[in-house]
């Protein structure tokens, strides 16, 4: 069981933001979600990307369409869920389950496409969401309008799964009790923010989500300070976290990151297969 990702969007960042002594110049960031099929518990969903349906209207609110505005993504047609998932004969009633990695807005946005599908992720992380203010939750980037309101009813926790060790990471939560796909907790960027370990394959992979936007910054030397430190959850841990995925790969791991530009044998543009 492996997974395959699809690219929602492209995203312009001035390099300099997401490496240290990066250029000026705009970089072109991907914003993957992916999908893969469990043997029991079916068509799975990891995040859910941009979609155009939850960005691109005008019933949303002044604080969302102001955060589209800004960040201006270029969504990717022909990989949004629909087009997707049809390369698998699949829709989205198919989908069982959602991994909701952490509730940045690129990560959530086509939550309410999926009704069938129950949603895993972080019970602290909800909590927060659900304990902050409207403001609090902007300015994490967190937009309770791309929430379903039956969210709470359909959360799987994490934090109830059984937990595993793992070798250079973090203690991980087997989510489906088979040790096929661990939630290893990698805090920072986000409260409750968590990368995915496909630790069966022949090569140990992880899905570190945003644990930095680009491969060369999970190194000591690209790693930028002064844009996580405004945006972070929490600074200290974007570095520890940075360095224990760092040390996952030179271990012989590989490592896939949500906005990295660089391809990955799991990009389903590259020819990827479930």
């Amino acid at each position: 069981m492996r997974p395959v990702f699809a690219n929602s969007a492209w995203v312009a960042a001035p390099e300099r933001l997401i490496l240290r002594k990066g250029r000026w110049q705009q970089r072109w960031l991907q914003v993957r979600y992916g999908l893969f099929i469990h043997p029991k518990a079916g068509p799975t969903l990891i995040d859910t990307g941009y979609t155009s349906h939850s960005l691109n209207t005008s019933s949303r609110t002044l604080a969302l369409r102001s955060y589209a505005g800004i960040l201006a993504p270029r969504l990717v047609v022909q990989e949004q869920a629909g087009p997707f998932l049809t390369q698998f004969g699949l829709t989205a009633v198919d989908i069982s389950r959602v991994i909701v990695t952490h509730f940045h807005a690129d990560h959530v946005s086509g939550l309410a496409a999926f009704p069938n599908a129950r949603f895993i992720a972080s019970g602290a992380a909800w909590a927060q969401v659900q304990g902050n203010s409207a403001l609090q939750n902007l300015r994490h980037g967190v937009f309770a309008e791309l929430i379903p309101g039956d969210f709470g009813t359909r959360l799987d926790m994490v934090e109830e799964c059984a937990s595993q060790k793992i070798a250079h990471l973090p203690d991980g939560y087997d989510i489906f009790g088979d040790g096929s796909v661990l939630a290893v907790p990698l805090p920072g960027h986000a409260h409750g923010h968590f990368g995915l370990l496909f630790g069966q394959l022949e090569m140990p992979f992880l899905y570190a989500t945003d644990t930095q936007w680009i491969g060369e910054a999970l190194l000591p030397g690209g790693r930028p300070r002064l844009f996580p430190r405004l945006i972070s959850d929490s600074f200290p841990e974007v570095a520890r976290s940075s360095e224990q995925v760092a040390a996952f790969q030179k271990a012989g791991g590989e490592v896939l990151l949500c906005h990295d530009t660089a391809p990955s044998q799991f990009d389903f543009a590259q020819g990827a297969e479930l």
